[in-house]
């Protein structure tokens, strides 16, 4: 039976939600940051793993809303949070839900092309300096880039690193 459906979600920037102003919401893509390795006796290359890819979401909202067109600036300390919540229903019917909690700025605000007689809306696309991902009561992923924290499943797995460096 169908497990985890996705069925509706929400969009909130600085604590202020956009149910019924939110169209899509893209989540960011977790990607490793690798590089090919071959030294010598190996018989084929290996990647092995350099970091993380940066950290990157977008929403596209139908509300043409000041409170966000205010929050595109060029000072780099600023950042705001954001969070998208989602309901996933099983066939069991359970309700499960998603929390994407990100911090970050936004990056770009694209408008899009106004025409009469048809809905506008507004892309904001978001650099993240930290995203949290929890699924029902597990955080599955918590990154937070800046204080060089990778936790999956509840598992700090930047721990030693950090260690070494008397971080």
């Amino acid at each position: 039976m169908a497990r985890n459906v996705r069925k509706n979600f929400n969009f909130y920037v600085d604590g202020k939600g956009y149910a019924g102003n939110v169209e899509s919401f893209t989540a960011p893509k977790l990607t490793l940051k690798t590089e090919d390795f071959q030294a010598g006796g190996m018989f084929a290359p290996t990647e092995i793993t350099l970091g993380h890819e940066k950290l990157e979401a977008e929403a596209v909202l139908i509300a043409d809303d000041p409170d966000i067109m205010g929050k595109f600036h060029v000072v780099e300390s600023k950042e705001y949070s954001f969070t998208a919540r989602e309901a996933l229903e099983s066939s069991d019917g359970s309700i499960t839900a998603v929390v994407h909690n990100m911090r970050g700025k936004v990056k770009a605000i694209d408008r899009g092309e106004s025409k009469s007689g048809e809905k506008g809306t507004v892309k904001i696309s978001l650099a993240l300096n930290y995203y949290k991902l929890t699924h029902g009561p597990l955080v599955v992923q918590e990154l937070d880039v800046v204080n060089m924290i990778a936790k999956q499943n509840g598992v700090d797995m930047l721990a030693g690193l950090r260690s070494a460096l008397g971080i």
